[in-house]
């Protein structure tokens, strides 16, 4: 009995540094690939490294072509992407 009274505080800190770390971080990664799986042209993006610009054009699953200003286009990885600024209504059929 006393042994297991020595591992209660190392499992309370274990459930504390879970509910106050490891779980927001997850749902933090959750919602930022949702937000990068929903990009569409038109879109104003911020990459990580600060660059500012429009979706052009969706390449495939893992990269996007962005318009950094006119006639300077660059492609940029998905992931890389830190936020959307404005997003474009979808398109009626």
């Amino acid at each position: 009995m006393e042994a297991f009274a020595q591992f209660v505080p190392l499992i309370l800190i274990f459930a504390i540094m879970y509910f106050l770390l490891i779980r927001p971080q997850q749902k933090k990664v959750k919602e930022h690939q949702a937000m990068v799986q929903a990009l569409r042209r038109g879109d104003e993006i911020v990459t990580q490294g600060g660059l500012i610009g429009k979706i052009t054009k969706v390449k495939d699953d893992n990269e996007v072509e962005v318009e950094l200003s006119q006639g300077v286009k660059v492609r940029v990885l998905r992931p890389t992407i830190a936020q959307v600024r404005s997003k474009t209504e979808p398109a009626e059929d």
